[in-house]
């Protein structure tokens, strides 16, 4: 058997390094594996790195967005197992036989894993990790709602055939692809030992454009619902009180230690909710979010493409 893993690259090369290193460290699988990057516009091509692997292989996708990139890999895919990662995670030792034990049951049909954050130097958390750790990637929660972020996810070739390819940047496209397959009547199971580790954003701003893109998708499906902009006006004031309920998650969660990452995480908490109060009043004034949504892709320097890629 035969595990084709997919990975969308925009402008990570020294993530993807890391990560394609975590890929070929993997321990207990036993089928054949294909690692197939999508470069979605870099200023340079990661071919050199790609390159260090016989079994990577490098294709391009013009067409912007995470979600046409990963099109692109399944269309050159191989394998009957499909797992999804994203340039800038890296897998456990035990993410790939985790895949291949779920999906060779002969029942389990989508899975999705553990997202935890990677602290870079982690004696010395930074202002955003801590906060990072709670409130982000909580890959559990998401597939109790219907569907996996597409960072850590894996499937069947005949599942994707059934329910179609990933949405571009005007949806969010993980949400999309698990709530269609769902109505398709495909059942996603959560898998604790297929793990994968993220880096906390480096900065404030990078957080900042994480939710405005939230933001956006949120805005223009609630938008055209019943009394639309009212609710959505209801979501922004409760986002932005909402600190206050979350104390009691902040002191007892296991995904973090010690008063300091608790204390650093509240502050962040505060901060980014009252962000995101704001953003969304500000969205709703104007009428319109799909001018925020597309933050996958921006316009890149023109830069040559080596005929050896496809």
């Amino acid at each position: 058997m035969l595990i084709s893993i997919i990975i969308p690259h925009l402008n990570q090369e020294d993530h993807l390094r890391v990560g394609l290193e975590a890929l070929h460290a993997q321990r207990g699988v036993t089928s054949d594996v294909e690692i197939i990057v999508v470069d979605n516009g870099s200023a340079r091509l990661p071919d050199k790195i790609c390159s260090a692997w016989p079994d990577v292989q490098l294709l391009l996708e013009r067409i912007p967005g995470p979600g046409p990139a990963r099109n692109r890999g399944i269309r050159e895919a191989r394998g009957r197992i499909l797992a999804f990662i994203d340039a800038d995670c890296r897998a456990d030792s035990g993410w790939l036989s985790a895949i291949e034990t779920a999906l060779t049951d002969g029942t389990t049909t989508i899975i999705g894993g553990d997202v935890r954050v990677g602290y870079e130097h982690p004696s010395r958390p930074t202002f955003l990790e801590p906060y990072e750790s709670i409130y982000s990637y909580r890959n559990n929660e998401h597939i109790a709602e219907g569907f996996s972020g597409t960072g850590n996810l894996a499937t069947l070739r005949s599942v994707l055939a059934k329910v179609g390819p990933f949405a571009g940047i005007e949806v969010a496209e993980d949400r999309d692809w698990g709530l269609r397959a769902r109505a398709a009547g495909y059942a996603i199971r959560y898998v604790p030992e297929m793990i994968v580790f993220h880096p906390a954003r480096k900065t404030f701003a990078e957080l900042r454009r994480k939710w405005d893109r939230h933001i956006a998708h949120d805005y223009e499906r609630i938008r055209p619902q019943r009394l639309g902009a009212l609710r959505f006006l209801a979501r922004a004031i409760a986002v932005a009180g909402s600190p206050i309920f979350e104390l009691k998650t902040v002191v007892s969660s296991p995904r973090v230690s010690g008063s300091y990452q608790r204390i650093l995480a509240l502050l962040c908490l505060i901060a980014i909710r009252l962000y995101r109060g704001g953003r969304m009043v500000g969205v709703l004034l104007r009428g319109d979010g799909r001018q925020i949504s597309g933050e996958w892709n921006r316009t890149q320097p023109a830069r040559q493409e080596p005929a050896a890629v496809d």
